[in-house]
């Protein structure tokens, strides 16, 4: 284990004990990445300032569990939810909802679909085109639709094989908002392209992991240690071949509020 300690983005009383502490809530975030020119890139959205949790900070697409996502009707391919299971450490009920809602989290915030058809068509064609998908997208975010029945309407099935489990940080006990969060890795499928037209972000770009860790030690970009992380990791591995091979340790990570003769920090324990 490795104690590190990382600045506080946000200080809202958090060194104070809570009266109660929140509900865990689960969630799944996701790295995209392609090579660009000058090595690695990720896709990041930076949260619009008026959100409850994390406003202003730079986050890799993703959000909460629907309940519908742990459906056993998803349609699937790719490894199975049992061996899901054993590589995430987690019951397979579980599983399956962490890994669908990966998928339609990316599909709605950046219209990225990780899915495919049998007859390997695109997958969007399938939907019916930029603008179905568009509508559909929108479904899933009034929750008018599951992102199963997306699927199977289209004749899609989720595509687990392209996305690697990365890491589990849990928010801290003292946060108001509390999330039980699994990181994925997913190279853009060839032909898409990610947009960011989510109304959660006020502006998304891809960009080199060094560049936003300069950013966030400069004070121009809010970077939580979850995220600071994950760019280092990326930033390490230098390419999407060698990032979507790499399986690091993925035991469950929770940050506490410490108060330091230097102010206060989050440390954390990283495995």
């Amino acid at each position: 284990m490795t104690t590190r300690d990382f600045p506080v983005v946000h200080d809202r009383g958090l060194l104070d004990e809570p009266e109660t502490i929140a509900p865990l809530r689960p969630a799944s975030t996701v790295m995209l990445v392609r090579d660009g020119i000058g090595g690695l890139e990720v896709f990041v959205l930076r949260r619009v300032g008026t959100m409850s949790f994390a406003p202003s900070v730079h986050v890799f697409p993703g959000g909460g569990v629907d309940g519908r996502d742990t459906s056993d009707d998803l349609p699937w391919a790719g490894p199975s939810v049992t061996e899901w299971s054993e590589v995430m450490d987690c019951p397979e009920d579980e599983v399956r909802g962490f890994v669908a809602a990966a998928a339609r989290e990316v599909f709605e915030e950046t219209g990225v679909l990780l899915a495919g058809a049998e007859d390997g068509s695109d997958p969007v064609e399938r939907l019916g085109g930029r603008e179905a998908a568009a509508r559909s997208r929108q479904a899933l975010v009034e929750r008018e639709l599951s992102f199963a029945e997306v699927l199977r309407d289209a004749g899609l099935r989720l595509r687990s094989d392209l996305l690697t489990y990365r890491a589990h940080w849990i928010t801290p006990v003292t946060e108001p908002w509390r999330f039980d969060t699994r990181f994925f890795l997913a190279e853009v499928p060839a032909g898409q392209e990610p947009d960011g037209e989510t109304s959660e972000a006020d502006h998304a770009a891809w960009v080199r992991p060094e560049e936003l860790l300069a950013a966030g030690d400069s004070g121009d970009a809010l970077v939580m240690p979850p995220t600071r992380v994950c760019l280092e990791q990326l930033a390490a591995a230098g390419s999407v071949a060698r990032a979507m091979a790499e399986r690091p340790p993925t035991s469950a990570i929770l940050p506490v509020f410490v108060n330091t003769p230097d102010g206060p920090v989050v440390r954390v324990e990283l495995p």
